[in-house]
């Protein structure tokens, strides 16, 4: 039961042209749309990430503005105190 040559018509390979071309274009599109959500999903993942990149920089920059702030009024009180000893140490010479 081999079909030969003489018995698949025209319209028979035409079909299974067209069906096969359908197939392939599926198979295209499918492949495409896979690749664009993987994308999507990785473009997603990264900004993910970036946020909590500037999440973590505007933590750290806020503990160093008070730290900042604390030492800066550590400062300001050793000069008051520097001052007042020099200023003892004039009134005893």
């Amino acid at each position: 039961m081999y079909l030969s040559a003489e018995e698949i018509t025209w319209p028979e390979i035409t079909a299974f042209l067209g069906l096969l071309v359908a197939l392939l274009f599926l198979f295209g599109f499918s492949l495409a749309s896979w690749l664009e959500y993987r994308k999507l999903k990785v473009a997603g993942h990264q900004q993910e990430d970036l946020r909590q990149l500037v999440r973590r920089y505007e933590q750290l920059a806020e503990n160093s503005m008070d730290a900042q702030n604390r030492i800066a009024t550590d400062v300001a009180d050793l000069r008051t105190r520097t001052a007042s000893i020099e200023k003892i140490l004039r009134t005893v010479e």
